[in-house]
């Protein structure tokens, strides 16, 4: 195999996962991923479907829906004070760039591993009891508050209290541990 295959095979693929790790460093450091990365992904992965597929409606379609799926994984936990638009709009980027299939297996192994994630920083910092209570508080709200905006300004209060897990680490996570597991980066 050549460098130029090696380099080139399944650059989406590629090109989405240097983004992800970009975008958990931010969301790391400054729990927030910011708009100059994910606006310019996801216009240029509708761009890049749009000439790949012809110039035609093909690749447009299948990046406008995969943005739009990429979007509705995460948009009601958004809705409800649970994470910021900074992931939500990361997810569209993952979308526009790689569709909904693949959009979807991903946001499916990113709630495997921000749930593996949050129980690892729960353990760590040893509240178990502490964090176990604010999850069915938690838990309680969602099932008995049926308006969203209740949902956010009650989550918006509680955040100072909250130990916060920056999203766009276990989306670049789950994203990475997919493709390696489908073989996506041969």
């Amino acid at each position: 195999m050549d460098w130029n295959t090696i380099l080139f095979s399944n650059l989406p693929v590629k090109l989405v996962t240097v983004l992800l790790i970009w975008a958990a460093y931010i969301d790391g450091k400054q729990l927030r991923v910011p708009n100059w990365l994910t606006f310019p992904m996801i216009l240029s992965g509708m761009a890049y479907n749009t000439y790949v597929g012809g110039w035609g409606w093909d690749g447009f379609l299948m990046a406008f829906v995969g943005t739009i799926v990429g979007i509705m994984t995460l948009l009601p936990l958004r809705l409800v004070g649970g994470m910021g638009m900074g992931d939500v709009k990361l997810m569209a980027g993952i979308g526009a760039w790689l569709g909904v299939a693949i959009t979807w297996n991903i946001f499916v192994a990113t709630v495997f591993v921000g749930a593996a994630m949050a129980i690892i920083m729960v353990l760590w910092k040893g509240e178990w009891t502490k964090h176990y209570g604010q999850f069915m508080l938690i838990w309680a709200e969602w099932t008995n508050i049926r308006n969203p905006e209740k949902l956010a300004a009650i989550a918006k209060e509680r955040k100072p209290r909250m130990f916060l897990l920056p999203y766009g680490i276990p989306i670049c996570i789950g994203a990475i541990i997919y493709f390696a597991c489908a073989g996506m980066y041969v």
